[in-house]
């Protein structure tokens, strides 16, 4: 449902109460930044005034009713929302009669205004700004904090307003800007480290989070539990069950485009790459259930003129409630009997490291005749935890001499050093990906769904609540690993556009590919929901200068 916006004509609109009411808001630097995302023009000086009223007409509609709206009133344009609250509470108070009703418009104070207990006056809610986004982006990332019935700011006016459908939907978003406020104030009391109104401004926002349904209703509960664990000190630990999050990797696997993405991506870039390779050697970073490589065997067994022979060499870490786990060889097993199978020719390795940084490339035995790809999937990103890993796995890459290097990585920046900022840029790109999935028909039941965003959430929960070398979720944007790869001496490979159109064809599979999109970045290929990227697939090679001396 969409909500219709009605205004007079006559109406004064956009004029400023409290100090700046002399002012116009086409004054934008008076505007709350947070509000004017939504499509709301609310002065910074008017917004305990708005909370209030807000609250205000809330307690009205849940105790009284306010069914004469419909038919009765004019109302102002709802983008002035301080003028638009004010209106229709004066048709209340006009509209009620009974003594009742006067005592039930008496102003309740905002949990998140000033209050002498808790100090939630430290932080006033208009100081909290988001990153600094491009125009797209911004209206993007303020989108995915609205129900699916959101509209647009430039949609045309309507004639009329119903109380049966429009108002609900007003109030639901007006919460859903109060949590986000709610969330982003409590993450600044952190950052300068004023625990008391951290723990007053968390206490409301896990409330607000609780009230809330829907995906934003979710991903706001794994920030409010991620923020508890950080101001109480309770960091967590990696579960000792290495089964249940392969569990959890499964169910996001099978819920979700993101990584199958990935793995389309790659592997059509590897199987171009080594058209005319005898001997295909792929070392890939991150194992797990292998669940990349059949695809990639099943192609290579039907390509023209024979199938090469499949060399794999997985890497993995130790499972930590198994030390003498095997995993590694069982899923190399399973993909021997793929093989058989399928009649291609198939050698498995595996090695336990316990950081990519430990791999000695003389280990892997390379072979001068065969064409070698190195595969990392959603791994680089955790070697940022420790200073000077990334090079290191950089320089492992170069000695082993790959005719390419397939890369997928989130686009997202979660490894800045200033936690207001990490704080609200993961806030964004998960919420965009809880609403992807919300979105998504492929999850097959509502437990799948569950553990996909329980998936999710540990991500939440490493970004926000952990430091140091306990912090790998280090997410970085293709243009930071550009960076890093330029001065690590490689140069980027074009990918080539059967991988887009696979990709394109993936997502019929994922609610019909509504909402979700494949777009081309100087030849990398980003997967979004929307028009936010959430992932980036990358191809790189030594660059020609290196390939003589390395």
């Amino acid at each position: 449902m969409k909500r219709e916006r009605v205004e007079d004509a006559s109406a004064v609109k956009g004029e400023c109460s409290g100090t700046g009411k002399g002012k116009m808001f086409e004054e934008e630097e008076h505007e709350d930044k947070l509000l004017a995302g939504v499509g709301y023009k609310v002065c910074s000086s008017d917004m305990a005034d708005v909370a209030q009223k807000l609250e205000q007409l809330e307690m009205v509609m849940e105790e009284d009713g306010i069914p004469y709206l419909a038919t009765d009133t004019v109302h102002y344009d709802p983008t002035d929302l301080h003028g638009w609250v004010k209106n229709i509470l004066t048709e209340i108070n006009n509209n009620n009669d009974a003594p009742n009703h006067t005592t039930s418009n008496a102003l309740v104070p905002s949990p998140l205004i000033a209050d002498s207990e808790n100090d939630l006056g430290a932080i006033p809610l208009p100081y909290i700004e988001a990153c600094p986004q491009t125009e797209n982006q911004n209206q993007n990332r303020y989108k995915r904090f609205k129900s699916s019935s959101s509209f647009s700011s430039s949609s045309p006016l309507s004639p009329a307003i119903s109380s049966e459908n429009t108002l609900p939907v007003v109030l639901v978003e007006e919460a859903g800007v109060h949590l986000v406020h709610a969330l982003m104030a409590c993450a600044e009391a952190v950052q300068f480290g004023n625990a008391s109104l951290a723990e007053a401004l968390l206490k409301h926002a896990g409330t607000l989070a609780a009230s809330q349904g829907g995906s934003m209703g979710k991903v706001a509960s794994f920030f409010a539990q991620a923020l508890a664990r950080r101001i109480y000190g309770f960091y967590p630990q990696e579960t000792l069950d290495s089964s249940y999050s392969d569990m959890l990797h499964m169910h996001f696997y099978e819920s979700s485009p993101y990584l199958k993405f990935a793995h389309f991506t790659a592997n059509q870039t590897i199987l171009e790459a080594s058209a005319a390779a005898e001997t295909v050697h792929v070392v890939d970073f991150g194992l797990r259930q292998g669940l990349q490589w059949p695809a990639l065997m099943q192609a290579l067994a039907v390509r023209p003129g024979g199938p090469p022979a499949f060399r794999l060499t997985g890497i993995g870490p130790p499972r930590l409630d198994d030390a003498d786990s095997d995993a590694l060889s069982q899923v190399g097993l399973k993909l021997a009997e793929l093989a058989r199978t399928i009649k291609i020719q198939f050698e498995f390795r595996g090695f336990v490291c316990n950081s990519l940084a430990d791999l000695d490339p003389t280990a892997l035995e390379i072979r001068p005749e065969e064409f070698v790809a190195v595969n990392s999937i959603f791994e680089l990103h955790r070697l940022l935890a420790r200073p000077g890993e990334i090079g290191k796995v950089l320089a492992t890459i170069k000695r082993i001499k790959p005719e390419i290097v397939t890369v997928v990585e989130q686009e997202a920046n979660h490894n800045g050093p200033v936690f207001r900022d990490r704080f609200t840029e993961a806030l964004y790109y998960y919420s965009s990906l809880f609403d992807s999935l919300e979105g998504s028909v492929a999850a097959p039941s509502e437990e799948a769904l569950a553990m996909s965003e329980l998936y999710l959430g540990r991500q939440i929960c490493n970004v926000v609540a952990c430091e140091g070398e306990e912090r790998v979720e280090r997410h970085e944007t293709l243009g930071q690993w550009r960076g890093r790869f330029g001065s690590a001496g490689f140069e980027p490979v074009r990918l080539g556009s059967n991988a887009f159109r696979q990709a394109r064809m993936l997502l019929g599979l994922f609610a019909d590919g509504e909402g979700y999109r494949v777009e081309e970045n100087n030849g990398c290929l980003m997967l979004g929901w929307h028009t936010r990227p959430l992932v980036a697939t990358s191809a790189w090679r030594l660059a020609v200068s290196l390939t003589h001396w390395v």
